[in-house]
């Protein structure tokens, strides 16, 4: 059935851009109506949404996240990226792609509304 697998460097310096890959399986990111996501958890909080990408290409970002998120998707290749530039370590967290029925929004996430997740991937800014 349908897979997320995330993937890209793991440590990433002060200032750079995080880069990260979710490749999708069993399943086409064009499908209606599902929306593809990524989504962080820093050590000790709460699940963050960042972004996402519709089936449609439609593109949405957390709003205090905006200026540095870039969210694409390669049709052809079935996989969708995240950019996030600058970053800093408290952008220090395990990062997720998750597919859902529904656009995320800048609310409490709960891992319940989406139906498929990677398995997550630690990213490590160093200071």
């Amino acid at each position: 059935q349908v897979q997320l697998q995330e993937s890209g460097p793991g440590l990433v310096n002060s200032s750079q851009t995080l880069s990260l890959t979710c490749r999708v399986s069993g399943g086409s990111i064009t499908t209606k109506f599902y929306y593809w996501s990524w989504i962080r958890q820093p050590p000790g909080e709460g699940l963050e949404w960042i972004g996402t990408i519709a089936y449609s290409g439609r593109i949405n970002y957390r709003p205090s996240l905006m200026s540095r998120t870039s969210i694409s998707r390669d049709t052809s290749k079935n996989q969708f990226t995240l950019q996030l530039s600058s970053v800093t370590p408290e952008d220090t967290a395990v990062y997720y792609c998750a597919r859902g029925t529904q656009p995320g929004r800048p609310g409490v996430l709960n891992r319940g509304e989406y139906g498929v997740w990677g398995q997550g991937t630690q990213v490590t800014v160093s200071s």
